[in-house]
């Protein structure tokens, strides 16, 4: 600790939600939902030709051009996210297509199953941003918000899912040394 540094305690609530194993239940219920929501929205496109297919890209050019539109007419689409759309993303639009639709699959799988918890939930939170910048309200901002607190939650979201012995065993990098492989204790976080 630095000498002119000062640490203010955390307040019980935050602490018991973000550090304790006990809420963990709480963040399971809030990963199978926001994963379940991922899974089955990646499958329909890993599954759809126009996204994965014969036709890879197409749906996903559908989408930008009606982005487009919106932002054309001063609507729900502003003018810098309308110009990488249109400058960046539609040009590889097959490419996005799979990003997309694998990046939808992967993320659900990781939450359902808890495995690298806060960093599925941080892609998921990307992908839902995105949708918002191009128009697209749907299940977006509640999913983007479960997002936003899995992320806060990353060292306990996972604790009933594989995060338990996945996040020991690769550890932080702030106490690698704090736990061994196989540990169940979760790595010490200094003061």
């Amino acid at each position: 600790m630095a000498k002119n540094e000062i640490l203010i305690p955390e307040n019980p609530v935050s602490s018991f939600l973000f550090s304790s194993t006990r809420a963990g239940v709480i963040w399971l219920i809030v990963r199978l939902y926001v994963g379940y929501s991922w899974v089955t929205s990646g499958w329909g496109k890993v599954t759809n030709e126009a996204w994965t297919g014969a036709k890879a890209g197409t749906a996903l050019q559908g989408f930008i051009k009606g982005a487009l539109t919106k932002a054309e007419a001063g609507k729900d689409v502003t003018g810098w996210y309308a110009h990488f759309l249109e400058n960046v993303v539609l040009p590889n639009a097959k490419i996005m297509g799979f990003v997309v639709a694998f990046g939808e699959l992967l993320v659900g799988l990781g939450l359902i199953l808890g495995l690298l918890t806060g960093i599925a939930a941080f892609f998921g939170g990307v992908m839902n941003v995105s949708f918002l910048f191009a128009g697209a309200l749907s299940t977006n901002p509640i999913l983007f918000i479960l997002a936003t607190w899995l992320v806060l939650a990353w060292k306990n979201a996972g604790w009933y899912g594989l995060d338990r012995w996945a996040l020991p065993y690769l550890g932080t990098p702030w106490g690698r040394k704090a736990t061994t492989p196989g540990s169940l204790e979760r790595p010490s976080i200094p003061k």
